[in-house]
């Protein structure tokens, strides 16, 4: 009787489980403003038992303590060398007992290694510049792999002369020596890798690549000593494959099989720099994230491939990111550019991706998402390379909640300050008012003057109520250009704001 009952517990957790990640979403916790002028990089890492997230903008690496509820709070401000950037590739690892940020310097052509503090900011404590022998032009993707007896850094970039892979050994202090590199050839895929990830399967270590230029992906076999070969590569196509400029690769391990999963963001999108694509022979059959499954070689099959449709953001796929997984299901978010959202998928047993839910986030994401777990809770971070944006977001991922019928009330309540005048107040106010006009989403508007005689409006003078139909509506409005313009250009006459949101059905 009694493992009857454990049995039937069993299959109903698990019934409860596939439920909740049929039905996830994404709920914005917090921003924060940059030192940098955008993000471009994300990535996070558990320290003493705190939780930072380090942001790669063009010139600084931002550093922010994250806590439970996923607010954030800044911690410092560090620059890249040549103050240049952005930071690509962040990773951030242990070895040997210290910790470690890895940041790709892009226009610096550096790799830059820090030492992780106690409180979770950056000391540098080495740098391998671009040379004749290593292939560090234009950095882009880090990946530490482990060995049994070393850890080993993989770096692959967007090249403007000679691309291909590099790897360096990883020492105690954060030094990195050569280990070997190959150079890219028209038959492996490794110019512009922006995306790579290692599977370890019945001993061995695997490293996955995609080649933005090239169109493709590749496997490779790494050794104990770092040294690496090729064991095989699959291109793009016109029918099944949506590998044209492959960008964000990840992968998870499902009961006994292992997958990688590639997204592209398609050189059709690249309209406004043609020089920038290299190759122009190619032809846009729509957007796809590819799941390829690995053999016992290490090779990557074709397996599986979710199309985009009216129900999915996945045009411009930048970043995919493992939220969390178990034996029989992964879920992974889909950062994407063009779309300017977070698509959450599901990677079943057998290798087929579905989609559960979108948010829109009112801005576009470039390399810039990180999923990381406190205490159970699943977050994201996110960030924009929007040179008008400069902020880090966090969201929690959660049950989906009930809004069916109901609206969204956005009010503002604000204070202007005494020395501002009568001209710049009212300009202030008919910006404000024009929103409704910049931006689609504000469903409803209204504004007034403090009527109210109680004495409690703290000094507060106008009131703004800016209607929404969904979540998509308000992060739309409140990343919006025109929105970040106007507090940018009269923030300066607020001398005090209350803003608070409500669901009504009304």
């Amino acid at each position: 009787m009694k493992n009857i009952i454990l049995f039937i517990t069993l299959i109903v957790s698990q019934i409860c489980l596939a439920q909740v990640s049929d039905d996830l979403m994404l709920y914005r916790k917090d921003f924060k403003n940059l030192t940098a002028k955008n993000t471009v990089s994300v990535t996070s890492y558990a320290k003493n038992g705190k939780h930072y997230v380090y942001t790669g903008g063009a010139g600084d690496i931002d550093v922010f303590n994250l806590d439970k509820e996923g607010a954030l709070k800044p911690v410092s401000s560090h620059k890249l060398y040549k103050e240049k950037g952005p930071a690509r590739g962040l990773v951030a690892d242990n070895i040997n007992g210290t910790d470690f940020l890895f940041a790709g310097n892009k226009h610096g052509d550096a790799v830059e290694v820090f030492k992780i503090q106690d409180n979770g900011s950056l000391k540098q404590v080495f740098m391998v510049k671009d040379s004749d022998t290593v292939h560090l032009q234009t950095v882009i993707t880090l990946q530490v792999v482990h060995m049994k007896k070393a850890s080993y850094l993989f770096v692959g970039g967007l090249e403007r002369k000679d691309p291909g892979l590099t790897c360096f050994k990883i020492h105690d202090d954060g030094k990195l020596t050569h280990v070997q590199s190959m150079k890219d050839t028209n038959k492996i895929y490794t110019d512009g890798i922006i995306g790579m990830f290692t599977h370890k399967i019945k001993g061995k270590t695997f490293l996955y690549t995609g080649g933005f230029q090239d169109n493709g992906v590749s496997s490779f076999r790494v050794y104990e000593n770092g040294e690496f070969k090729n064991i095989n590569n699959i291109g793009d196509n016109t029918t099944d494959r949506y590998l044209t400029g492959a960008y964000p690769v990840t992968g998870a391990k499902l009961g006994d099989n292992y997958y990688v999963v590639v997204g592209h963001r398609h050189h059709k999108y690249y309209d406004y720099a043609p020089n920038f694509i290299k190759n122009k022979d190619f032809k846009y059959h729509g957007d796809g994230v590819s799941v390829f499954k690995i053999n016992r070689k290490g090779a990557l099959v074709p397996h599986f491939v979710l199309k985009d449709d009216k129900t999915t953001k996945l045009q411009g796929q930048t970043r995919i990111e493992v939220v969390s997984s178990d034996e029989k299901e992964a879920v992974l978010a889909v950062g994407t550019r063009d779309d300017a959202a977070i698509q959450l998928l599901k990677l079943n047993e057998e290798g087929i991706l579905s989609p559960i839910n979108y948010l829109e986030t009112g801005f576009s994401i470039y390399y810039g998402l990180r999923s990381h777990e406190i205490d159970g809770d699943n977050f994201l971070l996110a960030g924009s390379n929007r040179f008008d944006f400069g902020k880090v977001v966090s969201y929690k991922i959660a049950p989906e909640t009930n809004r069916e019928g109901k609206v969204l009330k956005h009010i503002v309540h604000l204070k202007y300050k005494e020395d501002a005048t009568e001209e710049q107040v009212n300009e202030a106010v008919n910006a404000f008012v024009d929103l409704k006009n910049k931006i689609p989403t504000v469903a409803g508007f209204e504004w007034g003057l403090n009527d109210s005689s109680e004495g409690h409006t703290k000094g507060l003078t106008h009131t703004f109520v800016i209607t929404f139909n969904d979540e998509h509506a308000r992060e739309v409005y409140l990343f919006h250009k025109a929105h970040l313009d106007l507090l940018e250009k009269y923030g300066q006459f607020f001398a005090d704001a209350v803003v608070m949101d409500y669901w009504t059905g009304e």
